[in-house]
């Protein structure tokens, strides 16, 4: 009998079975090969202090990140590529890498970084989802790592200015779904009537910036002005997951009251954790001053 696979990862919202696009590629995936996963969605039993997921648990092996968790699954023999040529593997690769560069960096800031977006939406729901002190604690360290991606991948000469790499950042994207919604044409998948691991990536990535609703939809407006784009998301989501696209409802549902009186006591693991979060705050307060400067001199 085989080991069972555990995926923990963030749970759904607005329609979708996940909300967090690396979750829901390997989900997407695991559907498209048949992989057997047992999906344990965070909830208020989380304990780990980072927002590391999707992690891929076995009897023997833990697995975190989708392109290790996805190898992982092929070598289970859960193969959503066997149908596809050299060509087709090689051009996977290519995809996936133009991604990753043109259009993760304005996914993470559409969520994580652009203000209304961040403490309207993605900071109320993810708070949501996990225990307090966490629920203080790990929205703001996740949009600082997102930013921090971001300006690591982009924020280079010539780009020096926030502003800069903001409209390069949508630009870039915004090219790379018109080229996306060229590959797909009227096709059901990327290659074919199969789906296989690139379209597990441009679902995960592209459903949650069609499905969430944000104040702030730049990005949202362009992809809904692509028909086909749309439609590939509805589809997988309607023969995959069969989950109704109004099961759910607003981010307001998710929000909690904490009850700072039920807390009694914390252990010095989590008093550092806390700490250490206090610190990063000036910075993060100082990103925001930078941000709705007029002018384009750096702040100091």
């Amino acid at each position: 009998m085989a080991a069972p696979l555990e995926l923990s990862c963030w749970g759904g919202g607005w329609g979708l079975p996940s909300v967090h696009s690396e979750s829901l590629v390997v989900m997407a995936y695991a559907k498209f090969s048949g992989a057997p996963l047992k999906v344990n969605v965070i909830d208020n039993t989380w304990r780990g202090s980072r927002g590391d997921v999707p992690i891929l648990t076995t009897e023997d092996n833990i697995v975190s990140q989708p392109a290790k968790i996805l190898n992982f699954l092929r070598k289970q023999k859960y193969n959503a590529d066997y149908e596809l040529s050299a060509k087709q593997g090689a051009d996977t690769l290519a995809y996936i890498a133009l991604l990753e560069e043109k259009l993760l960096p304005a996914v993470l800031h559409t969520f994580w970084v652009e203000s209304d977006n961040y403490f309207t939406v993605t900071k109320p729901w993810f708070a949501s989802q996990i225990p307090f002190p966490l629920s203080l604690i790990l929205p703001g360290r996740m949009s600082r790592g997102a930013l921090n991606r971001i300006l690591l991948t982009r924020g280079q000469p010539p780009l020096y200015h926030l502003r800069e790499v903001e409209a390069q950042i949508y630009r870039d994207a915004k090219e790379c779904l018109n080229l996306l919604s060229n590959r797909l044409g009227t096709s059901q998948f990327f290659f074919g009537n199969t789906p296989s691991t690139l379209d597990a990536y441009v679902f995960g990535f592209l459903a949650p910036l069609y499905k969430v609703r944000f104040p702030k939809i730049q990005l949202q407006e362009h992809l809904k002005q692509l028909s086909n784009l749309c439609r590939f998301c509805d589809d997988i989501l309607s023969s995959y997951f069969r989950i109704s696209l109004g099961a759910f409802s607003c981010v307001n549902r998710y929000q909690q009251q904490i009850d700072f009186g039920e807390v009694h006591s914390h252990d010095s693991t989590t008093r550092k954790l806390i700490a250490s979060e206090w610190r990063h705050l000036s910075s993060w307060t100082r990103y925001g001053r930078c941000k709705s400067a007029e002018t384009h001199t750096t702040c100091k």
